[in-house]
């Protein structure tokens, strides 16, 4: 099996307990449950946060160590985190509904001819206090979004946002300062 060979046993196994860990958290119908299982496996979570039914992928990579949210935070449904790097929430962030933080790039196998054009990579994303993702926004590897900034619903962002900033678009250009 190709995608073995590439991954190796070791993150093979990895990937097979990430897939119960991902049917164990679909059971959980009540936040505060699927915040205790998050917190069990090594989530970092802080107090009044909730969190609705969200997917998380590459959980094989970082495992849930990798996943940092601060107090008072909300994620809606159907937001997706890539966890092949470590993504950080800072307290009072919202993540609306279909909300995507993407922390990898990747076209394919080793051997896919656009990777000597587009090699693969990892980065973080943090997302500081009191910021707002908007409904389908993207946020790109690598990015960081500022203090109590605004990304409009749908936006791609592909770099980073200066705090109190209002950015919208594809690519995700400053609206306005956000007074």
């Amino acid at each position: 099996m190709k995608a073995l060979k590439e991954i190796g046993l070791k993150r093979g196994f990895k990937f097979l307990f990430s897939l119960i860990v991902k049917f164990f958290l679909e059971l959980t119908i009540f936040p505060p449950c699927r915040i205790l299982l998050l917190k069990f496996l090594g989530a970092q979570i802080g107090k009044d946060t909730l969190i609705y039914k969200v997917s998380l992928f590459n959980l094989y990579r970082t495992g849930l160590r990798g996943l940092k949210i601060g107090p008072s935070c909300f994620l809606a449904d159907e937001v997706m985190l890539d966890l092949a790097d470590e993504i950080v929430l800072e307290n009072q962030v919202t993540l609306a509904v279909r909300a995507m933080i993407l922390t990898h790039t990747n076209v394919g196998y080793k051997d896919h001819p656009l990777q000597k054009y587009f090699p693969s990579f990892t980065k973080p994303v943090r997302l500081e206090r009191g910021c707002f993702i908007g409904a389908g926004a993207i946020i790109l590897p690598g990015v960081t979004v500022g203090e109590k900034s605004f990304v409009a619903a749908g936006s791609v962002v592909t770099k980073d946002v200066p705090p109190s900033t209002l950015v919208a678009g594809v690519p995700a250009k400053k609206i306005r300062k956000i007074q």
